[in-house]
C-alpha cells in the first residue's frame, strides 16, 4: 500500500477518489441546506437527525475530516513533487484539456478553498463540538428559540453582507475548482474513454449548479431574515 501512494498513479488516484468522496458530500449537503429555504421545519427535523446520529457524528464525519485533510494535502504534495520533476505544475502537465486559467491555478483555488474550509470549521463545526461532546447538549434547542435551534442559527449566519459576500466568493472559487477537478477525477481512474466529452458537460453543469446553489441559499436569508 505504502508503494502505491508513492507512485504518481497511485497519488493520482487516490485523490480523485477523496474528490468522488467529497463532490458527493458536497450533494448531500446542499440538498439538506436547501431545505432551509423551502421548509424551515423540515430542515431543523433533518439537522437534528444527522447531528445526533451516531453512524452520522462518530463514524461519517471523521471519515469526512479526514478525506478533506487528505485531498488537500495530497494534492499540494503532487503540485510540489510534479513542479519539481518537470518545472510546470501539475495541473499544466495534464494534457490540452489544461488550457483555462482554472486549470493552470488549481493550487490557488484549493487554497482559497482551504482558507473557507477553516472558517467553516470555525462557524458551524467547532461550536457543534463544544456543544454536543463538551456541554453534552444534544437536544438541538436553544433558548428564546421554539423547536430546533438549527435554522435559527444558520440564519443568524448570513445577516453580516460582508460575511455573505465572502461565503459568495468562496463558491466561485470552489466552481473554478470543480470546473477542472470534476473531469481531472474521472481521467485519474480511467474512467472518461468514449465518454470525456459527457463527462466535461455533467462537470460544468456540476461546478455551476452546486456552489450556485449555496450561494442562493445564502443571499436569500440575507435578505429574509
Amino acid at each position: 500500500m505504502s508503494g502505491f501512494f508513492k507512485s504518481s498513479i497511485g497519488r493520482k488516484v487516490a485523490m480523485a477518489l477523496s474528490a468522488f468522496f467529497l463532490m458527493f458530500f458536497l450533494l448531500q449537503h446542499l440538498a439538506i441546506n436547501i431545505l432551509s429555504v423551502f421548509s424551515p421545519e423540515l430542515f431543523n427535523e433533518v439537522s437534528h437527525f444527522m447531528g445526533t446520529n451516531p453512524l452520522v457524528q462518530l463514524a461519517l464525519q471523521p471519515v469526512l475530516i479526514f478525506a478533506v485533510v487528505f485531498h488537500f494535502v495530497m494534492g499540494f504534495i503532487l503540485e510540489l513533487k510534479n513542479y519539481k520533476a518537470n518545472g510546470v505544475s501539475y495541473a499544466k502537465n495534464n494534457g490540452a484539456a489544461n488550457s483555462t486559467w482554472y486549470s493552470r491555478n488549481m493550487i490557488w483555488s484549493g487554497l482559497a478553498i482551504l482558507a473557507f474550509v477553516l472558517l467553516h470549521f470555525v462557524d458551524f463545526w467547532f461550536p457543534e463540538i463544544n456543544t454536543k461532546f463538551i456541554q453534552g447538549d444534544w437536544s438541538g434547542t436553544i433558548e428564546g428559540v421554539e423547536g430546533f435551534r438549527y435554522h435559527e442559527e444558520l440564519v443568524h449566519k448570513f445577516v453580516n453582507p460582508i460575511r455573505v459576500g465572502a461565503y459568495a466568493l468562496a463558491f466561485v472559487f470552489l466552481g473554478l475548482h470543480l470546473a477542472h477537478g470534476f473531469t481531472s477525477a474521472f481521467q485519474s481512474v480511467g474512467g472518461t474513454a468514449g465518454r470525456k466529452k459527457t463527462l466535461q458537460n455533467i462537470g460544468k453543469a456540476y461546478s455551476i449548479l452546486v456552489p450556485l446553489g449555496f450561494i442562493f441559499i445564502a443571499i436569500y436569508h440575507h435578505f429574509n431574515h
